[in-house]
């Protein structure tokens, strides 16, 4: 036990407004949308980005962020409900409504905001690859801060360990744990956020549609198994993580991987 440290255990409500209580986790997803919706106008106004015109409005990202919350908040829980806890849900259907007990899946929000891209870029008449990329530019920035969400709520706690940084979650048990919801922030958030932004300013890759898109798929895909893998407690409740040595988010991250390594690869031979 030497070295550990304490759990910061603040519980799951930042504050309340007489009977309205604010959650962390709820917190996390209104940032994250914001700060994404924010980032998005700025990639889309900048033309040193895409040598020209970028084909999207601000007036167009405005009106895309109202699908893609929804995409979001529906995508996630049914994605869960799905992918996750059908046996349980399907015994106990009332449950899924039931938002503020948790289960949200990124695989499922993906899937629902890729969908309702397609659907708004066609309506508009916008480049559809181009809208993906800058949409997927920015969401690192939430999953940044819901990874951070998941921490402050002891959840998705990682496999038991002896490093000098491991915690005792509340929720778990007594042995002293990854705090592997702060690898995924790390990893999922900030250093795929740097990798993007470097694909976008640096290297200028918006003017190849696809590239970030791509870009980002690949990258979380290999984040989220490098932490699955190693660090992130299996949720033995999936039949995925007991009869198979593949924990669910790994197993839903392969095709990521192979989608982005694909979307990659047509951008750069459409470039040449």
């Amino acid at each position: 036990m030497a070295g550990l440290l304490p759990f910061p255990d603040i519980g799951e409500v930042a504050f309340s407004l007489g009977p309205l209580e604010f959650r962390y986790y709820g917190l996390a997803y209104a940032v994250g949308l914001l700060l994404g919706w924010y980032y998005v106008r700025q990639l889309v106004s900048n033309t040193r980005l895409w040598g020209g015109n970028s084909g999207i409005t601000a007036e167009d990202v405005d009106d895309f962020l109202i699908w893609a919350t929804l995409a979001v908040v529906l995508g996630g829980r049914i994605g869960y409900v799905l992918f996750y806890q059908p046996s349980f849900y399907l015994q106990n259907p009332e449950q899924i409504f039931y938002l503020n007990k948790g289960g949200m899946a990124f695989h499922g929000a993906a899937i629902a905001v890729t969908l309702v891209a397609i659907w708004f870029a066609r309506r508009r008449g916008l480049p559809i690859l181009s809208l993906t990329d800058v949409v997927t530019a920015s969401v690192p920035i939430g999953l940044f801060f819901g990874r951070l969400a998941n921490f402050v709520n002891g959840e998705l706690w990682g496999r038991v360990t002896d490093v000098p940084w491991a915690m005792i979650f509340p929720g778990a048990d007594d042995q002293p744990r990854h705090p592997s919801q702060l690898y995924e922030a790390a990893l999922e958030g900030l250093l795929l956020f740097i990798i993007l932004r470097l694909a976008t300013h640096y290297f200028m890759k918006l003017q190849n549609p696809g590239f970030v898109t791509g870009l980002f798929l690949a990258g979380y895909g290999i984040a989220r198994s490098v932490v699955e893998h190693f660090f992130r407690q299996p949720d033995l409740a999936h039949p995925v993580s007991v009869n198979t040595p593949l924990t669910p988010g790994l197993l839903y991250s392969i095709p990521m991987i192979a989608l982005g390594l694909y979307l990659i690869w047509r951008s750069q031979r459409k470039a040449v």
